[in-house]
């Protein structure tokens, strides 16, 4: 079980009953509009990055090769597509972990990323023959 689930709801469920004992209800309501806002702050950039992606084909990337030269480990899917600025094409059925998805450019090169939990694990770029 990921510890992030239970751990950061505990945190904020204390950190609100911290500021009600200290300061009463002023401290509660100064906390919660803090909470309120940072959730505000994430959901405009989720809907942001959406947007964007909306107005770009699935699985196009300006460039394979700088796309794989920018990935890490670890990173979510919601990052990818902020640094990709579109949905990857789905190379793994719908619900199977690992997922892998693909972004190609107009080259031809494309990355296939592996997500393991929502989690970049692995990723192979892939360049089209050289022509002579």
């Amino acid at each position: 079980m990921n510890l992030q689930r239970i751990a950061v709801p505990l945190l904020v469920i204390g950190l609100l009953i911290f500021a009600a004992r200290q300061y009463g209800w002023a401290g509660f309501f100064a906390v919660s509009g803090g909470l309120v806002f940072w959730l505000l702050l994430h959901w405009t950039r989720l809907l942001t990055v959406m947007q964007r992606a909306a107005k770009r084909p699935i699985g196009h990337v300006d460039s394979a090769v700088m796309f794989n030269a920018k990935l890490k480990p670890g990173v979510n899917l919601m990052h990818v597509i902020a640094m990709t600025r579109s949905l990857g094409e789905r190379l793994s059925t719908e619900g199977e972990d690992p997922e892998r998805y693909r972004w190609t450019d107009s080259g031809g090169s494309s990355v296939s990323v592996t997500l393991q939990g929502g989690r970049v694990s692995a990723w192979e770029l892939q360049r089209p023959p050289a022509q002579d």
